[in-house]
């Protein structure tokens, strides 16, 4: 089981500036709780993340030692990712890749073809720089605009992905629509098709039907799930109002009623409770 930490995608719709201190705070207490995988910032426009813009910084004074977790920064196009794949505390780059057209645009500035483009270039830039590519499949359960989806689509997508090789992709449920019929088609399906891929629930939510979410991702086979202490967050290029992230406290709690044990240091998981605390309440 992989429990991957998003502290970027909680941060990056609030209004104010969160001061930089906080963030390295913050992120340091989460380096020391035994996350897989900490999705700490992001190389994009700061005239569209604004919250982001101070991601350099942060890096700069995050430790290392005595934590496990790797480090993903989200990029948004190849000029993103090759300043993001310059820094060797970088572990993994995340480009969202969407199934709507119309997200693409809004969200990276680019049609669905020009962005698969930008995901060969990328690829081919990780495996230079020995970085992990993770492609987050936006809209993945459908889309606010009308736009067409199905699930043969998500998976034409998927070929598409690994013809060029990328190993790792989250399927990313970008405004709360999922549900437990097509969370199960999706995964169920793709998960033996590609043995190759590592898949992920990158699951949006509503607090009063996050876990039957995450019980048929899990049935499904999932193993590989992203979350974000008290849920905050959302994506704010999808729509006006946001819909929180899976809290991750929901799916430990979660996954240790069921008997797995996810390696988690305690102490640090309710330190680093308190420190999200300070910047979320």
């Amino acid at each position: 089981m992989k429990l991957i930490e998003c502290p970027r995608d909680a941060m990056q719709g609030l209004p104010q500036f969160i001061p930089t201190q906080t963030k390295v705070a913050y992120l340091n207490a989460l380096l020391q709780v035994g996350f897989d995988t900490i999705d700490f910032g992001s190389f994009v426009s700061p005239k569209a993340i604004p919250q982001m813009r101070d991601t350099a910084e942060v890096l700069a004074q995050l430790q290392r030692k005595g934590s496990t977790s790797k480090l993903l920064a989200i990029v948004a196009n190849l000029r993103g990712a090759t300043e993001a794949a310059a820094y060797q505390q970088i572990d993994c780059l995340g480009f969202p890749l969407s199934v709507s057209e119309t997200f693409q645009q809004r969200n990276t500035n680019k049609s669905i073809a020009e962005a698969l483009q930008d995901v060969a270039q990328m690829q081919e830039l990780c495996q230079q720089k020995g970085k992990t590519l993770v492609v987050y499949i936006s809209m993945g359960f459908g889309n606010p605009y009308n736009d067409p989806w199905s699930a043969e689509t998500v998976t034409e997508f998927v070929e598409q992905l690994h013809h060029l090789q990328v190993s790792t992709i989250s399927l990313s449920d970008t405004i709360g629509v999922a549900d437990p019929e097509n969370i199960t088609r999706l995964f169920s399906s793709l998960i033996p098709a590609f043995p190759g891929i590592e898949f992920g629930a990158h699951l949006h939510t509503a607090p009063h039907n996050w876990q039957e979410k995450v019980v048929a991702a899990y049935a499904a086979g999932c193993r590989r799930f992203d979350g974000a202490l008290r849920g905050f967050g959302g994506c704010p290029m999808a729509k006006d109002e946001l819909v929180g992230n899976m809290p991750t406290e929901n799916l430990v709690t979660y996954f240790e009623n069921i008997g797995l044990n996810l390696g988690l240091n305690k102490q640090a998981f309710d330190e680093a409770m308190a420190q999200s605390g300070v910047i979320f309440l």
